[in-house]
């Protein structure tokens, strides 16, 4: 079958479509892997990638300057993370400056965040250097610890429960004071008994302090009390002389 003008120029339009894509797809993942513009290399060590992944964009001052370019296992406790960024921020960045993992948005990938640095030193990084790392909170065990804090308060609510369904229903001590009406009048009458003694004591000791003043009074023992205050007076002066000139020893 013989191809036809149309056909061939339905043919080339695809073709030339095609690699149009082609083009702008090598460009695009170019441009983010900083294929086609001048990059450096620094890295970190991390104790947990916490999900990390090569290609991962680098976050600076909110932007991105790089990508992850490598993570490697160094030893059993630790990762290293190798960056490509580009040149262009490379005055930026500090060699106090410190790497950590975010995320882009609450559920969003992994990335690598540079902090500013200049507080301890002013100089730039040079390519190949490591910069400090701040190692990323440990989500699994926050989970384990707050399960268990939950699964702690769910067995103290159960055993408040209980108590209190106890008490409702008479049980114990505090369950039968509560609901049993006995109980409640006897403490109410020793309560009201408490009051009438204390109220009998007051009443005593009123009485007590008006006998003494009139016995005060009383020309038979005004010379009684009399001597008592004098000699009372003699000792405090006695001992006041003493602390104010005490014996020195020979």
């Amino acid at each position: 079958m013989k191809t036809t003008s149309g056909q061939k120029i339905k043919i080339g339009l695809f073709t030339f479509i095609g690699l149009l894509v082609l083009v702008l797809a090598i460009f695009f993942i170019g441009n983010r892997k900083n294929l086609f513009s001048s990059t450096f290399t620094i890295y970190g060590t991390f104790k947990n990638v916490n999900g990390l992944q090569v290609g991962n964009n680098v976050r600076f001052a909110g932007i991105n300057v790089g990508v992850v370019e490598a993570i490697n296992i160094v030893t059993d406790s630790s990762a290293r993370v190798d960056l490509t960024l580009n040149s262009d921020v490379k005055k930026f960045i500090k060699k106090d400056s410190k790497l950590s993992i975010g995320s882009d948005g609450l559920m969003g990938d992994k990335l690598i965040v540079i902090a500013p640095g200049g507080i301890t030193s002013t100089e730039a990084v040079r390519n190949g250097d490591q910069l400090t790392t701040i190692n990323p909170v440990d989500v699994d065990k926050i989970i384990a610890k707050m399960t268990k804090v939950i699964d702690n308060a769910e067995t103290l609510t159960g055993g408040l429960s209980q108590i209190v369904a106890k008490v409702n229903s008479g049980q114990g001590s505090i369950g039968r004071l509560l609901n049993s009406d006995k109980l409640s009048k006897d403490l109410e009458g020793t309560v009201n008994q408490a009051k009438t003694t204390m109220q009998n004591v007051h009443k005593t000791t009123t009485t007590l302090n008006t006998d003494l003043k009139a016995a005060q009074s009383n020309f038979l023992l005004k010379g009684f009390f009399r001597r008592k205050k004098k000699k009372a007076q003699e000792d405090s002066i006695k001992k006041a002389q003493e602390t104010a000139t005490p014996t020195t020893k020979q």
